[in-house]
């Protein structure tokens, strides 16, 4: 086995014994890795509460066949804020479960994992409403599947776009409409996301406009994933 260094976010855990515990996160350097943690269960472990869901922290792993092992972590963001907010948590999960669902073992992809960071940094430090859904429109042009906002994706005609088909890839002018319909306003919003406008969209209110684009990324990211996301689905908010 050999010894290396790297950050990372936990992803989730999962029980192993009595006192062990297998870690799952994106790491900036080694991409999506398991690791055990060993005796983490036990009260008196000297780092069980660092390797929690959400943690972000700075780690030293001996690497294994199939799972590393977890020498030592050291926490660089608690996400405290969080933490304490129920809505914030439902919020924070999704972008766990979405980075967990396209990460791939043993495969950097350090602008995802900055991608990660940034999202939580900016989760902890305020409750943007689109910030979910900004991540994963941004998620999905990292992916190289970003939907097509500024032309009818099926005829090419880039005004009077008034449907969504994330079938098709995305926005449909009226006579090649099928789908779901989107407002003028919600297009626009999603285009700010994309087209480099995220701090002024982060900035948008609560309402009938943000459902409007959260259920369009939420369904744009399901069809990439070819799966419901349970995080989503589960929210109390959802």
């Amino acid at each position: 086995m050999s010894l290396y260094r790297d950050e990372g976010v936990v992803l989730r855990t999962i029980r192993l014994g009595e006192a062990d515990r297998i870690v799952t996160m994106i790491t900036k350097a080694h991409g999506k890795v398991r690791a055990v943690a060993k005796g983490v269960r036990r009260t008196k472990s000297k780092f069980g509460a660092r390797l929690e869901p959400l943690s972000h922290v700075s780690l030293l792993c001996w690497q294994g066949r199939e799972l590393d092992i977890v020498n030592q972590a050291e926490v660089t963001d608690t996400f405290r804020a969080v933490r304490e907010d129920l809505g914030r948590v439902a919020k924070a999960y999704t972008v766990l479960e979405v980075t967990d669902q396209l990460s791939q073992e043993r495969h950097a992809n350090p602008r995802l994992y900055d991608m990660v960071v940034g999202a939580l940094r900016a989760l902890d430090a305020r409750d943007a409403p689109l910030l979910v859904p900004a991540f994963c429109l941004k998620v999905l042009a990292l992916e190289g599947s970003s939907p097509v906002v500024d032309e009818c994706v099926s005829c090419g005609e880039r005004e009077g776009l008034v449907a969504f088909d994330i079938i098709e890839g995305g926005v449909l002018c009226r006579s090649c409409r099928r789908g779901r319909s989107i407002s003028p306003a919600a297009l626009e919003l999603v285009r700010r996301i994309l087209g480099g406008g995220l701090t002024s969209a982060l900035a948008e209110p609560d309402g009938p406009l943000a459902g409007e684009v959260t259920d369009l990324a939420t369904e744009a990211m399901e069809a990439h994933l070819d799966r419901r996301l349970r995080s989503v689905r589960s929210s109390p908010t959802a």
